[in-house]
């Protein structure tokens, strides 16, 4: 089932994301439905606190950048209660944007290595360094469980030049292909 997806704006994207258990009610469900969600808006990666839940679980397909990056021809992965250990090498620039703020792509730098610690969907714990892309896409999710957004990224001058957009999608005023929802508009209006 494809769940909307929360806008800029909502509170629930600025929360510290809470662990989850083994017990958690219907996670096989919802990791399906944040793939199918995910899909649908056509991204790499989805954090539960896009769809509303601020818990500690991400999911990711990076497979579209397999071309760019061989190593990605398989990586889709699920990440519960993920916790950085380390990020290491250089900073690179790319080019990101998020299914939470539609129409807006920034440069945003991050290092090129993360080293994580985190369970998959079977409960098997894992501690893995990624590269790349890989790194760079799992930094982006983390954040959202973290509570921050890749425009938090950006430098002060240029996320004052962003703020008409950003408060535009927070009132729903921009055009997206999937479901969303946005905090600054009553409900029964959109």
């Amino acid at each position: 089932m494809k769940l909307p997806i929360v806008a800029y704006g909502d509170a629930v994207l600025r929360k510290k994301a809470t662990d989850i258990n083994a017990e958690y009610p219907d996670l096989e469900v919802l990791i399906a439905n944040m793939f199918e969600t995910m899909y649908g808006a056509h991204g790499v990666g989805l954090a539960a606190p896009q769809i509303g839940l601020a818990i500690r679980l991400f999911v990711i397909d990076a497979t579209s950048f397999a071309e760019d990056e061989p190593s990605l021809k398989d990586f889709k992965k699920v990440f519960i209660n993920a916790e950085i250990l380390e990020e290491s090498g250089e900073k690179w620039s790319f080019n990101e944007g998020c299914l939470s703020i539609p129409d807006i792509r920034e440069d945003v730098e991050r290092k090129e290595n993360v080293r994580l610690s985190y369970f998959d969907e079977n409960w098997v714990k894992h501690e893995e360094t990624f590269s790349g892309l890989a790194a760079r896409v799992i930094q982006h999710e983390y954040d959202h469980i973290e509570g921050k957004l890749f425009v938090d990224k950006l430098s002060p001058l240029r996320k004052t030049m962003l703020n008409n957009r950003l408060t535009s999608i927070s009132k729903g005023m921009v055009k997206v292909d999937y479901k969303m929802r946005f905090p600054a508009v009553k409900k029964g209006r959109r």
